[in-house]
């Protein structure tokens, strides 16, 4: 390995080592990389007391920044996460391998038989921030769909992912596939992410995952191609025929669940009809389970709620806080969710079938959901095993991103001695 300091020089031998692994992985098959994605299982596992005792050094540093409770959640690994983390590795390698799938097939006149076949993207660089768990969802997706990986994590989650990193690597020493399929950059030195960002002869695409700021950074100096993942300002509209009873459950659970994750509900709108009843309940339940309600003009003469301000509406906190605001009607809910929105996840809340065609229909956001928590928006929940993100973006990939996601496809065309006239 090239000397830390000279930063140039390192991700330059990264990238030319993972070019070569995945030349190597475009042929590898599917049985060699589910044995590499189960010993890495395998592997978190059994060293899961080394796993959690890294995290509890970066736990420490983090605290010592003051890192914001939701943050410190995102990065909190103990023995049950850890199983997820394993659990998520075996259920990777359980899917179906995207790579050499017959997308679609058809005769030409001339005599050409035509197939679009799925094939590996090739290189690809994925920049984090702190949750460790990433390290193994984009090492396990990125192999799964033949690609070499190198991961650029948090500095806050530098013992964590290295730990889990080691796992990783040992899964496919034992299964015989070149341990530069799946790289860590061994650096918290912030030069590294510049370089990846201009690496076009050896990344083909960067998966930023992360706040604002970071996908932001990716965007604005990027000249290698970006799957964006932007921040989850999500919405829940609850329409004047909304069933209380699903209401309250999807609203709080969407909410309080996990307040650090980008599907957590950030701002609930909620119909006119509604206030004095069920409005008001659910913003009673939500200060009752300890959230802070930021409130419009009419909801804030609720008891306990705080005054919002024009910053809150279209604001991530990934905290325990909500913004709260009466609608209208459902056109002035959507219109709401366009100009304040980040395209991530929105829901409605309605026993309206026409109301709720209408919201998929309008809604512009990778995820649309319907009487349903938005916690959901997860690639695990949608049956990919994992994911590396939820891209928001409309190229290639959109939603969240697992192994087909990361490939590409290419055309075979056969003939018998066709030529054109």
């Amino acid at each position: 390995m090239k000397d830390l300091e000279d930063i140039p020089a390192l991700m330059a031998q990264i990238g030319v080592c993972a070019r070569a692994a995945a030349t190597e992985l475009a042929v590898t098959d599917s049985a060699r990389k589910n044995a590499a994605l189960n010993g890495a299982a395998d592997a978190v596992w059994a060293r899961r007391a080394a796993i959690i005792e890294a995290n509890v050094k970066d736990m420490a540093a983090a605290r010592d920044k003051d890192l914001s409770p939701a943050m410190l959640d995102r990065l909190m690994l103990d023995e049950t996460r850890v199983q997820a983390i394993a659990n998520g590795l075996r259920a990777v390698a359980a899917q179906d391998d995207p790579v050499g799938k017959v997308l679609e097939e058809w005769e030409q006149p001339s005599g050409l038989n035509i197939r679009r076949v799925r094939t590996p993207l090739g290189v690809i660089g994925v920049i984090y921030e702190s949750r460790p768990n990433v390290t193994a969802d984009a090492g396990a997706l990125c192999l799964k769909a033949g690609n070499a990986v190198i991961l650029r994590g948090g500095s806050e989650s530098f013992h964590s992912s290295r730990a889990i990193h080691a796992c990783l690597k040992q899964g496919l020493r034992e299964a015989g596939l070149p341990e530069e399929a799946i790289q860590l950059v061994p650096t918290r030195d912030r030069a590294a992410v510049s370089e990846m960002l201009t690496m076009t002869d050896t990344i083909d695409v960067i998966v930023p995952r992360g706040g604002k700021g970071l996908v932001g950074l990716v965007q604005r100096e990027a000249r290698v191609p970006v799957f964006a993942h932007l921040e989850g300002i999500v919405h829940i509209y609850v329409d004047a025929a909304a069933d209380p009873e699903k209401a309250m459950r999807v609203v709080l659970n969407a909410k309080t669940r996990r307040t650090g994750i980008c599907g957590a509900v950030e701002c609930l709108l909620i119909h006119r009809d509604l206030v004095g009843g069920l409005g008001h309940d659910l913003i009673r339940a939500l200060i009752k389970a300890g959230v802070e309600v930021r409130a419009d003009e009419t909801l804030a003469t609720i008891e306990g709620t705080v005054p919002a301000s024009a910053s809150d509406w279209g604001h991530e906190y990934l905290d325990s806080v909500v913004a709260a605001r009466v609608v209208g009607d459902l056109g002035l809910a959507i219109g709401h969710i366009e100009e304040y929105g980040s395209h991530h996840t929105d829901c409605i809340i309605t026993e309206d079938e026409t109301a709720a065609r209408t919201f998929f229909a309008q809604v512009d956001s990778a995820i649309v959901m319907h009487n349903a928590s938005t916690q959901f928006a997860d690639g695990g929940e949608f049956g990919m095993g994992a994911e590396i993100g939820i891209a928001t973006g409309k190229l290639h990939a959109r939603g969240p991103v697992g192994a087909a996601q990361l490939t590409s496809f290419k055309y075979l065309v056969v003939g018998d001695g066709a030529i054109r006239a």
